[in-house]
C-alpha cells in the first residue's frame, strides 16, 4: 500500500494538490478574489454576489494582466480578450 501526501486548500475543501507550494497560491488567489468581490459589491451595489464572486476570481486568476495594465499599459488586457 502506497502512502501520498497531499494538500487541501483551506478555502476550498474540494480542491487537493499534490504541492504545497500549488495549495497555497490557490489560497491566496482565493483570498484576493473575495477581496475583490467585496470591493467591486461596494462599488456597485446592482451586482449579486455571484457576480461579484465570480468577476473577483477572474481578476484574481488573471492578477499579473491586470497589474500590468494597471502600471501603465492598458494593452496587457487584450490578452485576455484574445483569449475569448
Amino acid at each position: 500500500m502506497a502512502v501520498e501526501v497531499v494538500y487541501r486548500s483551506s478555502r476550498d475543501l474540494e480542491r487537493l494538490f499534490m504541492d504545497k507550494a500549488e495549495a497555497d497560491r490557490h489560497d491566496k488567489m482565493l483570498e484576493l478574489a473575495e477581496a475583490l468581490a467585496a470591493v467591486l459589491q461596494q462599488a456597485s451595489p446592482s451586482l449579486s454576489e455571484k457576480q461579484a464572486e465570480d468577476i473577483g476570481i477572474y481578476m484574481a486568476r488573471h492578477r499579473e494582466l491586470f497589474a500590468k495594465a494597471f502600471k501603465s499599459s492598458p494593452e496587457a488586457l487584450a490578452e485576455l480578450t484574445a483569449q475569448a
